[in-house]
């Protein structure tokens, strides 16, 4: 039995686990609860942990803290969905509390579980029991029990994965869509699969993947908070992040700092001193500064006359990043080149490519908000399992980033709607989220499986109406589910109807549909728009 493990066996740990999800990659996308063709747990959860796996890979014989620091690093930026977001930020606790070790034994191993939950459950702001955190959360307490017996890591990993198992199964009677769809929660179960394939590669049975998983290969970054502008009355809006280089107190560059301007926001960790500052003694900021460590960036912005220097950058090695042209910018994710010009149209900056099948990494969100030559950058995720990775972008840009939680692609294009360029970014805020709750959205789509959900008897193959987030019908005959939309929208009393029709929709057919609403809803303004999207024949908006 295995005692303690060092980096080298850390990296088989994760390169297994990341094998083992890809492996099981399709088995934990059909345990999403609707039967429609976008479970994308696994693929989420896949893409996110093979990014460490690369990385891993390249690095040659890593110690054990910098081990776990590339595969933190990695898979935060290679983060997609909701499930991979958090998988991410297990990893992140991980490697916080492996920082530094050279070995770890089944102690340390415990708390660094625990330290992955802690960042988990601090990152959701509502956290949900019958979910992955659910599981990792009992694994890591019972895991901490194990080691108080037995201080081999492998003893340690053994009860964890023991007592994973037993809050896996049990997801199903703590969730409620879960126990309607009589099955346990997909993230759950990837993370028992991570932490089975862990234990494979400590005692010498490291899973094999046929392929290895879409991987991006990234630089490390620091972890530190988000920022917020405020409205200001100094002239300089100064950014900076410094390496830490001495025992010097950040509390105390905070409190010269606090006398010299306002709209302070100063985020440390062991690692780095971020800091936001508005002042007109910009110089006396950083010459302050220096005495804590190196730079890594500075960035002083006159905000009276709306420009952007960038004084001291991070050489070669720093992202490509678009100066400051104005103070608003937004970036929108969508699929199809119809919806893409739609958003386009409306004064989007950048499309990012993605949504129901393909949610776009955190990299991704970062390197398309970096494009954008604004000093805040909006960003409309248009999807519930894009949120989560759009919120980590803040942290890997000196762009403040806004992300306006859009669920569908009509509440983005409601939003872009509200959207002004000559607004400050409090008010566009405050206008583009209110904005979400007036428009309905509805989706026709097909069954992936058959299954028996709320009510409904579903055949693969069946069309399927959603209504937001509800299963609204299902039917064999597509007519039948645009006639119950149309007549429910009339029922609400709406008055602009926005049909956007996909890609596997001939035009003929589309206009059908539009004619269907128009003659149903005779006081509703109808619209026809070719959206391009895949897997969803129609998507509807009506306000």
């Amino acid at each position: 039995m295995k005692q303690v493990i060092n980096g080298a066996d850390f990296r088989r740990m994760i390169i297994s686990a990341a094998a083992a999800i890809e492996q099981h990659k399709q088995a934990l996308n059909e345990l999403n609860v609707f039967p429609v063709p976008d479970g994308d747990t696994g693929t989420n959860m896949s893409m996110t942990i093979n990014a460490a796996a690369a990385d891993l890979r390249k690095a040659e014989d890593p110690e054990l803290g910098e081990a776990a620091k590339i595969a933190a690093s990695a898979m935060l930026r290679g983060a997609r969905g909701n499930s991979g977001v958090i998988l991410s930020l297990l990893m992140r606790g991980i490697s916080t509390r492996l920082k530094g070790q050279t070995d770890c034994d089944g102690v340390l191993w415990a708390a660094a579980l625990q330290e992955g939950v802690d960042a988990a459950y601090k990152a959701v702001m509502k956290p949900a029991e019958g979910t992955i955190l659910t599981v990792a959360r009992l694994a890591a307490a019972q895991a901490g029990k194990a080691a108080q017996e037995n201080n081999f890591i492998e003893f340690v990993q053994e009860a964890a994965i023991g007592e994973a198992k037993t809050a896996l199964a049990d997801t199903v009677n703590q969730n409620p869509v879960l126990k309607k769809a009589g099955v346990v929660d997909a993230g759950g179960k990837g993370w028992l699969v991570a932490l089975e394939a862990m234990m494979a590669a400590l005692r010498g049975e490291d899973i094999i993947a046929p392929e290895a998983g879409e991987a991006v290969s990234v630089k490390d970054s620091a972890d530190f908070s988000d920022f917020n502008t405020e409205d200001i009355t100094f002239s300089y809006c100064t950014e900076f992040i410094i390496s830490r280089e001495n025992q010097k107190d950040p509390q105390l560059l905070r409190q010269f700092l606090d006398q010299l301007g306002d709209s302070l926001v100063l985020v440390d960790d062991e690692e780095i001193i971020k800091v936001h500052v508005h002042t007109n003694d910009p110089g006396s900021a950083l010459h302050e500064a220096v005495s804590y460590g190196s730079f890594v960036t500075v960035k002083i912005e006159n905000m009276r006359l709306q420009h952007t220097e960038k004084v001291m950058t991070e050489q070669e090695k720093a992202p490509k990043i678009a100066e400051p042209e104005k103070p608003l910018g937004v970036v929108s994710v969508c699929a199809g080149e119809g919806l893409a010009d739609v958003f386009t149209n409306l004064g989007v900056d950048a499309i990012i490519s993605g949504g129901q099948t393909m949610n776009p990494s955190t990299q991704d969100i970062l390197e398309a908000v970096n494009r954008v030559p604004a000093e805040t950058v909006f960003v409309l995720p248009n999807n519930k399992n894009i949120i989560m990775a759009a919120e980590q972008v803040n942290d890997l840009t000196p762009k403040n980033v806004v992300v306006i939680p859009s669920k569908t692609v009509p509440q983005g294009v409601t939003a872009m709607l509200n959207f002004n360029p000559e607004g400050t970014v409090d008010e566009n805020v405050e206008a583009m989220t209110e904005s979400l709750g007036t428009v309905d959205t509805m989706q026709i789509t097909y069954a992936a499986r058959n299954s028996d959900f709320d009510g409904y008897d579903i055949h693969e193959g069946d069309y399927l109406a959603l209504y937001g987030n509800q299963l609204f019908g299902t039917s064999q005959d597509i007519k039948v589910l645009l006639k119950s939309l149309s007549e429910k929208v009339r029922d609400d009393g709406k008055e602009y109807v926005t049909i956007y029709y996909g890609a596997d929709v001939k035009e003929k057919h589309a206009q059908k549909a539009a004619d269907l609403f128009a003659d149903i809803c005779p006081n509703a303004d109808v619209n026809l728009l070719s959206g391009g999207q895949p897997v969803y024949y129609y998507l509807i908006s009506a306000e």
